[in-house]
């Protein structure tokens, strides 16, 4: 019984096991005994830390879910994504090991390998969303669409729950903006270019966003013609300018034709597949053999029932207060489906608010707030781009004065030797202190070492205790480190410059 809107293909032994964990053909709903303490819809990141975090708790819960278990992360996002990226950065590692003095012979690209590889390590994955292990968890599991009949009862399968209190967890989908001749063609999106099992000889993307840009490096590095269009200028809009430019860079250097500030553009069904656009004054008409829409988001609302429980929703998805409580009172809501931070560690961080807020609210730990999170990000392309905080337009628009530091990568051991050079780590801070405000950070692991300057966010650590903490030498995030250092020159007044100069020029002569 696999889900109408998410296809598992090919259908070999790894899709297999995936659906036996995710959305096994001959599960049986149970039958609900007594209401339950929350009733959690959506199996996704959020609905998954939800049910479990509620009924290790003790709570009665309820989870239901109507395709598969495990969400766009695990099925058509950031797991499947991440293995062709690992793929695509050993073929392009390989294609410049001589620049190490390592002699790597022509480098054969095995795709339908690589998706191979994909679809087993997925599974494997699978196992810790799986029905079963949140059944031995205590959740009762139920696969249907669920549906709102009151403001203490939800329909599944024909079955009605009652509930003290309830989760609208069902996420976000792809959904194409209008294009011309769009529908005319059939097109991938992250939900459908899992299943490729042939490299496209000549790749188009649409939209040079997170997804896009991903998709993009990795199919050019795997082979593949890559035609990337973006409407506005450049790639990755809304990071710090300097910081996608370097990824640009990199990007072009690996293959992926740039078409950004895209006007005109058209979807042509002549002759297989064919796009036209104007970029910078020139006019383009490109033949491809697929097409990725990596651009439109729609939240999961439809066939909830909202408007019979007095949740209000708009296109943008269910509408929400600083605690994710909806426009009812027992209602809750929580990931994609609303918030404008569509990853998955805010859905899982959103999903422990919930339970607290739902569960506890009227006990002695108060109500959390989804305005305290301290959210950072990252896109992984080669080099990465990780962010948290501010960006400097930011703190501009919020009239915060502020001063920043950078630390190039050129300036770090690591960073030169294993050449991986071309990157920074700029941390903005309020001026005149050494309060962290924001930080961006290019570099091959970025997402990893933007871990360092969030805990300095959420802890108050300043950039001066960054300084004084010893890193491992040498390291990339010694880069990080340095910012410190650069923030204690600033600390040297004039008095304790010469001072320092006096001490210095004795140190000599002695």
């Amino acid at each position: 019984m696999t889900s109408d809107l998410i296809q598992l293909q090919p259908n070999d032994e790894h899709n297999q096991t995936l659906e036996a964990n995710v959305h096994p053909p001959e599960w049986t709903n149970p039958t609900p005994r007594r209401p339950y303490h929350l009733v959690v819809i959506g199996a996704g990141t959020a609905g998954l830390v939800a049910a479990a975090g509620a009924a290790g708790l003790g709570a009665r819960v309820a989870l239901i879910e109507r395709e598969l278990m495990g969400g766009d992360c695990l099925n058509v996002g950031c797991v499947p994504s991440k293995g062709i990226i690992s793929a695509a950065r050993v073929a392009a590692n390989a294609k410049k090991a001589s620049e190490f003095g390592v002699n790597v012979p022509d480098v054969d690209v095995d795709f339908a390998s690589v998706m191979q590889r994909m679809r087993k390590l997925r599974a494997g994955i699978s196992d810790n969303d799986s029905a079963t292990r949140f059944r031995n968890l205590g959740v009762d599991v139920y696969f249907g669409q669920a549906s709102f009949v009151d403001s203490s009862t939800i329909e599944v399968d024909g079955t009605k729950l009652d509930f003290k209190r309830a989760v609208i967890a069902s996420g976000a989908r792809a959904a194409a903006p209008p294009i011309d001749g769009l529908d005319d063609v059939d097109y991938l999106t992250n939900e459908s270019v899992f299943s490729l099992t042939e490299l496209p000889q000549r790749l188009g993307v649409i939209g040079a966003g997170p997804i896009g840009c991903e998709m993009a490096q990795s199919f050019a590095q795997l082979g593949s013609e890559v035609l990337l269009v973006e409407s506005e200028h450049g790639i990755m809009p809304r990071e710090d300018r300097e910081a996608a430019e370097l990824v640009q860079n990199a990007m072009v250097r690996d293959g992926v034709k740039l078409l950004c500030c895209g006007r005109k553009l058209k979807i042509h069904s002549r002759g297989g597949i064919r796009l036209t656009v104007d970029s910078h004054g020139q006019s383009y008409d490109e033949p491809v053999d697929q097409l990725l829409v990596a651009v439109g988001r729609a939240p999961n609302v439809e066939n909830l029932n909202l408007d019979a429980v007095g949740v209000d929703f708009d296109k943008k998805g269910v509408k929400v207060n600083d605690h994710l409580l909806t426009t009812n009172p027992n209602i809750y809501a929580a990931g994609d489906i609303c918030s404008k931070f569509q990853f998955t560690h805010t859905a899982d961080f959103q999903a422990r608010i919930v339970i607290q807020n739902a569960l506890f609210a009227l006990g002695p730990f108060g109500k959390k707030k989804a305005s305290e999170l301290v959210i950072p990000w990252a896109t992984f392309t080669s080099p990465e781009i990780a962010h948290v905080g501010m960006y400097g337009s930011d703190a501009k628009d919020a009239g915060i004065e502020i001063d920043t530091y950078v630390q190039q990568l050129a300036e770090v051991d690591r960073a030169i030797l294993e050449g991986k050079d071309e990157g920074f780590v700029k941390v903005h801070t309020k001026q005149g202190t050494d309060t962290i405000v924001g930080a961006t950070i290019v570099a091959e692991n970025a997402g990893d070492m933007i871990s360092e300057l969030t805990l300095a966010i959420t802890g108050g650590l300043g950039l001066s205790k960054i300084g004084g903490a010893i890193h491992p030498y040498p390291t990339q995030a010694e880069a990080i480190r340095k910012l410190g250092d650069q923030f204690s020159r600033t600390r040297l007044t004039p008095f304790s410059k010469k001072l320092l100069g006096m001490l210095q020029r004795l140190n000599v002569g002695s």
